[in-house]
């Protein structure tokens, strides 16, 4: 897939609803073997996540991704602490 195609495969409308956005960033998210697939059939859940700045890198916490129905042994915790990509230059 070429840079920048991508589509939205998850949206948190409640927290345009209980917050007020300032500002907005496009991010990428560091996955491991089947959450990809998980991912891509909208198996995941945005409601309680946030992000939060450990270090100078940015993590995503509580985002709930469903084990994949064929992944058996080499699914991954739902809940796992995941790591945001970014610019250095938005930090």
């Amino acid at each position: 897939m070429p840079k920048g195609s991508g589509k939205q495969l998850a949206q948190n409308k409640k927290a345009y609803h209980d917050f007020f956005i300032e500002q907005t960033f496009e991010a990428g998210i560091v996955l491991k073997g089947t959450e990809i697939k998980a991912i891509r059939a909208a198996r995941v859940n945005l409601k309680d996540a946030f992000a939060k700045i450990e270090n100078g890198e940015v993590y995503l916490h509580n985002m709930h991704v469903s084990p994949y129905e064929q992944g058996n042994q080499f699914n991954h915790d739902p809940l796992r602490t995941r790591k945001l990509l970014l610019h250095k230059k938005l930090l």
